[in-house]
């Protein structure tokens, strides 16, 4: 089984990455987690990424459900890989 790639985000200063999860059936879901500087992740579970979203619009989707968290200094998500 090859390891997991995750694509990192900074999302309004806080650190995320999100994976995808393929399953048996050729179907998966993507999967949002914290990151938490230490090298440890933490699954957000209150976040559902549909999968027909396309790699190149997670950052666009992650704006759209954090953007309550805006600030100033943190004005924008980033995708950092």
């Amino acid at each position: 089984m090859a390891p997991k790639q995750f694509i990192k985000f900074d999302v309004f200063g806080k650190s995320m990455s999100i994976t995808w999860q393929e399953y048996d059936n050729s179907q998966g879901e993507w999967l949002l987690f914290r990151d938490s500087g230490t090298g440890l992740r933490s699954r957000i579970f209150d976040v559902i990424i549909p999968a027909e979203i396309e790699e190149s619009n997670l950052g666009r989707y992650l704006d759209d459900i954090f953007h309550e968290n805006a600030t100033e200094k943190h004005s924008q998500v980033i995708r950092l890989n």
